[in-house]
């Protein structure tokens, strides 16, 4: 017989499948790497801020030590920056790191976290992490029902999800009725208010989150260095959230979890305003050409307040399936959402301009054969 080595909920984890890098693409398919545009994973189009790479090649010259552990120079940053104490900061490897480490802080094996259909894979992966029950609440236009999921909170509940944008949908709820959701929600439960996306928001949809958290001490907002930051291969989010739960995270975070270049990279990026202003600007542009795309091509697609567009391709279950490998073949790499139910669709992160219209060759291409229809 052979040994089972872990608990059972461990074990019936789905690992998180990532967006495939291009290397393993051009070996896949016999490409040419430069020749790939890669729209899988929501990467900011403009890379690295040169402000970053700067700071990161001043910071070269300490790598022969140890990163600062407590990441005091980019809490002070960050404090500066959002008005709260340091003390209310918390550094994770990735705003995911963010997430798993709010899942093990929270909640005990056997109680419930809330979540919506058609979010973000790892809140599911971060519950079964911990041995935990999930609640996922039916989806309303593919994004968050807060009513339902307010009356989906039983006794055993912990810790409630939202993630605003929405990823992978793109879809939005407003600052007021988010307060309002929040002033119901017991106070013994966290809410976890996953903001990665939300440097790409337009002046007229921006709330102060960090307000509510001075209110409810049950309130963590969840940020991210990887999106309009241009620092994904860095891993670099954090935490915003009252002494409460900044301590129960610290005690779980791993030591030295941020390392130096991220930490130096992360403080200039920060006040790069001119380049946060670009990537905003791209991305609106880049999100007018893609759905003026699809609308001409009778296309149903998510409005979207990300980086990104869920765009549904096909009438049959096989259709983000085909889709994909047929883009694939053609050198360009987007998202299948399958694993979130959605298999008839394909998430299409905004790149630069010529990216965006390769992207459109090769999928209209793709929709005008037989196979496709």
């Amino acid at each position: 017989m052979t040994a089972s080595f872990g608990p059972s909920y461990v074990r019936a984890i789905a690992p998180y499948i990532a967006g495939k890098p291009i290397s393993e693409v051009a070996r896949e398919f016999g490409l040419d790497e430069a020749s790939i545009v890669k729209l899988a994973s929501n990467e900011n189009p403009l890379g690295m801020p040169e402000s970053a790479q700067r700071a990161m090649a001043q910071a070269i010259a300490d790598l022969g030590r140890y990163p600062d552990s407590n990441g005091f120079e980019l809490k002070a940053a960050l404090a500066a920056r959002y008005g709260v104490p340091a003390e209310w900061i918390t550094l994770g490897n990735g705003s995911n790191d963010i997430l798993e480490l709010a899942a093990h802080a929270f909640v005990e094996k056997g109680q419930a976290v809330v979540f919506s259909e058609y979010s973000f894979a790892v809140y599911a992966l971060a519950t079964q992490g911990v041995g935990a029950r999930a609640i996922v609440v039916p989806a309303v236009h593919y994004g968050h029902d807060l009513d339902a999921m307010l009356a989906a909170i039983d006794d055993d509940t912990r810790l409630v999800f939202v993630a605003n944008p929405n990823n992978p949908t793109g879809t939005f709820v407003d600052g007021p009725t988010l307060e309002a959701f929040l002033g119901k929600v017991p106070r013994h439960v966290v809410v976890v208010l996953d903001e990665a996306y939300t440097e790409y928001l337009s002046a007229d949809k921006r709330y102060n989150s960090i307000d509510w958290v001075r209110r409810y001490p049950n309130l963590l907002v969840s940020r991210t260095f990887s999106k309009a930051f241009g620092l994904a291969g860095l891993r670099i989010g954090f935490a915003i959230a009252q002494r409460g739960l900044t301590d129960l995270l610290n005690r779980l975070r791993q030591p030295f979890n941020v390392n130096t270049l991220a930490q130096a990279a992360a403080i200039a990026a920060l006040n790069d305003s001119a380049f946060l202003e670009q990537s905003a600007a791209l991305n609106a542009q880049g999100y007018k050409l893609l759905t003026e795309a699809f609308d001409k091509l009778g296309l149903e697609y998510v409005p979207s307040e990300g980086n990104f567009v869920l765009v549904r391709v096909g009438g049959d279950d096989e259709a983000g399936a085909r889709v994909n490998l047929a883009l694939l073949k053609q050198a360009v790499i987007v998202r299948p959402v399958g694993n979130y139910g959605l298999p008839q669709w394909l998430r299409i992160t905004i790149g630069l301009p010529e990216e965006n219209g390769a992207f459109l060759a090769a999928l209209e291409k793709t929709l005008a054969e037989p196979a496709a229809a």
